[in-house]
């Protein structure tokens, strides 16, 4: 399958994501470098991106059923509105009692991959619904390339030297604007896009009722092994720039570009990913990919210098982020096309609620001195997770369904 074959619908959704990835690569490196310069604490910095985490989880588990209940494109054209606000605010005022509101409410400095916040799981049904499962992994992870390839070029941006026409914490302003801009450019690419999801299809009460709980029951697994990974990530993800800022001592200019190399190479590994779980499943692609993440995890705090640092870091993007892409379509086909807005905001929020926990911890530790413990403690948590997601998801695998002919649209 090549671009060109693709549903028109799911070929917009495609550029949607690349375009709001630009804004979130440009923020990902400088949201926390910014605030640092606004002179907040690690800490605090740590409890407002755990803010955005837990604001975003919860009213995921309402708009992601609200989209199986309803439609799809409602939702998401929402979504791109309040970026679009949250933006404007932020590139207009610094003051903490403006500045929080509109970062949780636009996810600032969260590093979504282009995902849509909040609203992701929106995007994910509405995408699911437009390709064959089989074909599901394949296209989640171009999904997930594209949105690597933007966060790329967003945090090349965010090397550019506005310093040398705005002073101080203002040099990080023009950031701002170019998330406002991508988003009113979305807001278009929504307007034009087609929905063919109407709503649940109606079954027998009792046959909808029998499938119902076994979908349930995959589900509750499902909450309880991305909890545990969700706390691993918080850990170690959100601050990740801060991190190498107080290890290393250094600025943007010097980690953006790291930054953007890891999330170009990172898309090439969600293409290879994507390819792998056509020959090998999604199950296995995505359990080898993150094994190997595991290791470099443990690695990198012991890197004495940040060239070894940034190698380490950039090797661990790829295994762990590469199968991102996969790992989702695997989600969205546990379930019927009418609960996949739910499937898909139950492990958002499974993840963020625990992850939006990890950044004040670890902010806490790094403010102290402690660069090392937040990795070690993730590095456990992922393991026990990879081991938990082979024995649960494994006869899930969409090739393996459709070996015995289990496969569902």
């Amino acid at each position: 399958m090549i671009f060109r074959d693709l549903h028109p619908t799911i070929r917009r959704l495609l550029l949607l994501r690349t375009l709001r990835s630009v804004g979130q690569g440009a923020l990902v490196v400088d949201f926390a470098l910014y605030l640092r310069a606004l002179g907040w604490s690690g800490l605090f910095i740590g409890l407002v991106l755990g803010a955005s985490g837990l604001f975003g989880a919860l009213l995921s588990l309402l708009v992601g059923p609200g989209s199986d209940r309803f439609r799809r494109k409602p939702f998401l054209f929402c979504y791109e509105v309040i970026v679009l606000g949250s933006s404007s605010v932020a590139l207009l005022s610094a003051k903490p009692a403006l500045l929080i509101p509109a970062a949780v409410l636009g996810s600032f400095g969260r590093g979504a991959n282009g995902a849509a916040g909040p609203f992701s799981p929106v995007e994910q049904a509405w995408m699911a619904g437009e390709v064959a499962p089989q074909k599901r992994g394949w296209v989640f992870s171009l999904n997930s390339a594209l949105g690597f390839w933007g966060m790329t070029l967003g945090a090349l941006i965010a090397t550019l030297p506005w310093s040398a026409r705005l002073p101080g914490a203002l040099a990080y302003r023009p950031l701002f604007a170019l998330t406002g801009l991508t988003a009113i450019a979305n807001l278009f690419l929504i307007a034009g896009a087609r929905e063919s999801y109407r709503g649940p299809v109606k079954v027998p009460a009792g046959q909808s009722a029998k499938i119902r709980r076994i979908e349930n029951r995959i589900l509750i697994k499902l909450v309880a092994i991305n909890s545990i990974r969700g706390l691993a990530v918080g850990l170690t993800g959100p601050l990740i720039a801060y991190w190498f800022a107080r290890r290393f001592g250094l600025g943007p200019a010097r980690i953006a570009p790291v930054m953007a190399i890891t999330f170009a190479v990172t898309g090439l590994a969600s293409l290879a990913t994507g390819r792998l779980s056509e020959r090998i499943g999604i199950v296995r692609s995505v359990i080898w990919e993150r094994a190997a993440g595991l290791a470099l995890l443990v690695s990198l705090p012991l890197m004495p210098t940040f060239p070894l640092a940034a190698a380490v870091y950039m090797l661990r993007s790829v295994f762990i982020r590469g199968s991102t892409g996969a790992n989702q379509a695997l989600t969205l086909g546990l379930v019927r096309s009418e609960r996949r807005g739910l499937a898909a905001g139950l492990s958002k929020v499974s993840m963020q609620l625990p992850r939006s926990i990890g950044p004040a911890i670890a902010g806490y530790l790094f403010e102290a001195g402690q660069f090392s413990w937040p990795f070690y403690a993730a590095a456990v948590l992922q393991m026990i997770y990879l081991v938990l997601y082979r024995r649960i998801f494994l006869v899930h695998d969409p090739a393996r369904k459709v070996q015995i002919g289990l496969e569902k649209r």
